[in-house]
């Protein structure tokens, strides 16, 4: 599993499967952003929307 800079395990393997399913449905950045602001609602995911953890996504995205 990738780290995406997020605080657990869990986290990072939530983060890889919104960057799998972007990829698969080819989602734009808006969209994925939307995805990580979403996610960091939510009690324990809240770095969802740090710039390491879009930084890293958009990496994934771009080189993947």
């Amino acid at each position: 599993m990738t780290n995406f800079g997020m605080f657990s395990e869990a986290g990072n393997a939530l983060i890889q499967g919104v960057v799998l399913t972007a990829k698969a449905n080819n989602l734009e950045w808006d969209q994925i952003v939307d995805v990580l602001y979403d996610i960091g609602t939510l009690d324990g995911y809240e770095e969802a929307t740090d710039t390491v953890v879009r930084e890293m996504v958009y990496e994934a995205i771009q080189n993947g």
